[in-house]
């Protein structure tokens, strides 16, 4: 049996690109697909009151749309991002998925301004 936890910390550890690559080579050569999002739910704490008191301080830059003009969007995400020109392209086509995630609101904020320059309809969460 393979070693699960060491298999969960190679996965954890995946970068876009890779996790991006991970989802094509799952979908295509095994038919299995992630959940509608495509995210993760991880059970919080149990909790009461006091949790929503708490500041949120990690935020993600949603691409929503690229908008009128997509080749800015691609640009600019590319440069945001570092990927490549294809994965940037794919990225920006797909709509509403993450450009950025769990950064400070601080960089959120800047993302979101650099993409909305370009002509790109976003999303901070």
């Amino acid at each position: 049996m393979a070693d699960l936890k060491k298999l969960a910390e190679e996965i954890v550890g995946l970068t876009l690109l890779e996790a991006q690559e991970l989802k094509t080579i799952l979908k295509d050569e095994y038919g299995i697909e992630p959940a509608a999002g495509g995210a993760v739910m991880v059970a919080g704490p149990a909790g009461g009151e006091g949790d929503a008191a708490e500041e949120q301080t990690e935020f993600d830059v949603i691409l929503k749309a690229a908008g009128a003009s997509k080749i800015n969007v691609i640009k600019e995400v590319r440069a945001i991002t570092g990927l490549g020109l294809k994965e940037a392209k794919d990225l920006v086509e797909a709509g509403g998925k993450a450009v950025k995630e769990g950064v400070s609101k601080a960089e959120a904020d800047e993302v979101k301004g650099k993409l909305e320059a370009a002509g790109a309809e976003v999303e901070v969460k």
